[in-house]
Formats: C-alpha cells, structure tokens, sequence
C-alpha cells in the first residue's frame, strides 16, 4: 500500500450494490466510486470522483489493481475470487481486495489483509456501515503482534532477516510460544491494540536477557548491527527491525 494516503475505489456492478456504494461514498469522500453505466444515474449528487464502465466487468480489474491500495468491492464473493485470479502476484504489491455482502451486514478482506491493509480498512468500513468485519489473518483474530508489520506506522524496517525466520516466527507468536521483545531503540507505542499484550511476549531491555532455551522466537529492535555469526546462529528464529531514528 502506498505510504500516503491510500487511493479507495467502491465498485458495484448491480443496482442494490450500487445503492450500497453511494451510501458507502457519502461517508468517504476520498474514495472513488465505479459502477455499471446503465445504473449512472443511481450515483447522481455524491461528491466523490465516479466513473461509469461499459462493456465486459473483467476488463476493470487489471486498472484497479494498478490503480488503487484498496478495493472495495459490493459483489458476490465467488465472483470477486474468479475476477482477480488472473492478477494476483504477491502480497507485497497485491492491493487490498474487500468484498461487502448484498445486505450491508458483513465486511470480508479477501486479498492482502494483513499487509495490504485489507483487514484494518474493512473494520473501518464495518464501522461505517453497522456491519461485522470477518477478520481470518490469524495474528488479528487472536489480537497479537502481527510480526512482518510489526511497527510499520512508526517508519520501523526488517533487516537482515530471511523470509523463513519471518514465517517461522510468526507461527510461534500466533501458537502462543514465549517469544522474546527485545527493544534496545525506537518509540516505544508500537503495541496499538486495545487489548492488553499476550502474555506469551516477553519485554526484555537487551539481547542479554533472551533465554535461548526458552524463547522461541526473538523479536529485536536495534540500531546497532548484528553479527551475521549471530543471524546464522538464530536461522528460523530471529526477525530484526530497525526503527526510523536510525
């Protein structure tokens, strides 16, 4: 997702769901509005930037991949999986992909939810619209550190860390295995949930203080290199972050 503000289009390509996006784009003015142009005079008096398409809807999809960091789409949920299948590529650079259900009563991040940003945008729409967010990333249904984004709104950044160590640490935060927080740098707001910490995580000062008999996972933010002897020591283990003051 792009580091300012994120570009939204509301798509509908049936009369209800494009009822459903004017209310919906009455409440996010940031948001670009797409629909069916038979139904164009359904859209008539929101402020928002509207297009109307013509023709086959496949032919939208590679433009709002391109286009946009989320996609909010009022259309069934079989056929939103069909239509993207052929342009997914990573969720590194996949945009949000969200589906809302006909009734207005369910809000579903589909595509690149945790790191996209999917997850967190459909609970803003699921507040907005009195709707429930089904949330399936397992690190946010269980309210714990979501550990490749970990910090991210505070300009902090994995280094020197293989995708392996990422995924296999990720699997003992989520499978509550004591995992050690080591913060020798940075700002110390990052744990931004409501809910407390999980008492799986453990605060440590330093590097010193990781139990590598107990700890499973490690957790470390420093401005300060880390020997590659000590990366190759802790493969699968060890994810590194440096924060944005360095």
């Amino acid at each position: 997702m792009s580091s300012s503000s994120p570009k939204i289009a509301l798509v509908a390509i049936t009369k209800h769901g494009v009822t459903q996006v004017k209310s919906l784009a009455e409440k996010l003015s940031e948001a670009d509005v797409l629909v069916s142009e038979k139904f164009s005079n359904l859209i008539q008096g929101i402020d928002n930037s509207t297009r109307c398409y013509s023709g086959p809807f496949r032919e939208q999809i590679e433009d709002l991949f391109n286009d946009y960091d989320q996609v909010v789409f009022f259309v069934s949920l079989g056929a939103v999986v069909r239509l993207i299948a052929p342009h997914l590529k990573s969720k590194d650079v996949d945009p949000g992909i969200i589906v809302v259900d006909d009734a207005g009563q369910f809000v579903i991040p589909v595509l690149s939810g945790h790191v996209g940003g999917a997850n967190a945008y459909s609970e803003k729409i699921a507040d907005l619209l009195g709707a429930t967010a089904v949330l399936t990333t397992a690190s946010d249904v269980g309210k714990t550190i979501p550990v490749d984004i970990l910090g991210r709104e505070l300009g902090w950044v994995i280094v020197d860390t293989p995708k392996i160590n990422i995924t296999r640490v990720s699997a003992h935060v989520v499978n509550e295995e004591p995992i050690a927080f080591v913060q020798e740098a940075g700002a110390k707001n990052w744990w931004t949930r409501p809910s407390p910490l999980p008492k799986n995580i453990y605060l440590l000062d330093s590097f010193e203080q990781v139990d590598l008999d107990f700890h499973k996972g490690i957790l470390w933010v420093t401005d300060q290199p880390v020997s590659q002897e000590l990366q190759a020591a802790l493969v699968e283990r060890l994810v590194i972050y440096r924060p944005a003051t360095t």
